[in-house]
């Protein structure tokens, strides 16, 4: 049975955005480029949602032709671009890539798609994750937290009703200042 894993680079106040939707305060330098290739080249399947997938997918589908830029973002390019996106969306009307198209039913295809033979899959950006937190679908949550307080923004995790208790499985100190902390959401299997 897979596992369902949430990663990104959050402030240290929890923010993933600052408050005009930019990524620019991250410090994501050859170090940490080459740790998120090597977490991405574990993944089966990533669930995306609009934004996320309208971002991602410009840039990422190309990059890996670009001769200027460094062998690790080339590298990533090549990986992401292999894995299967789902993007789950009411308002696209198609998608590009090693992508599919879903309207409705993420809690109903996660769980398909967790209950089949497999290692890892992971929901990127913190509006469809929210869903699945919320849900208790989350199994993992992987933080790169960068040393920098942003004081708003969008946040990794959704406002919850209830606490979720979580186990530390993994700490990981980057020269950059950057940690990141693996958690396990306890009673998880």
């Amino acid at each position: 049975m897979r596992k369902l894993i949430y990663l990104m680079n959050t402030s240290l106040d929890g923010y993933v955005e600052d408050a005009n939707g930019s990524l620019d305060w991250s410090n994501v330098d050859e170090e940490i480029h080459q740790f998120f290739n090597d977490q991405e080249r574990e993944l089966e399947v990533s669930l995306y949602g609009r934004r996320l997938y309208e971002t991602m997918q410009p840039f990422w589908s190309t990059v890996d032709q670009n001769s200027d830029l460094p062998a690790v973002v080339k590298e990533y390019a090549r990986i992401w671009n292999a894995i299967p996106r789902i993007v789950f969306s009411r308002t696209l009307d198609h998608v590009e890539g090693n992508a599919t198209l879903m309207r409705d039913g993420l809690t109903e295809q996660t769980t398909k798609l967790k209950s089949l033979p497999g290692r890892w899959m992971n929901v990127g950006g913190p509006t469809l994750a929210a869903s699945l937190i919320e849900a208790g679908m989350v199994d993992e949550f992987r933080l790169v937290i960068h040393p920098v307080i942003l004081g708003g923004g969008k946040s990794y995790f959704p406002d919850l009703k209830a606490p979720t208790n979580l186990m530390l499985l993994e700490t990981r100190h980057f020269s950059s200042g950057a940690m990141y902390l693996r958690f396990e959401r306890a009673g998880s299997v």
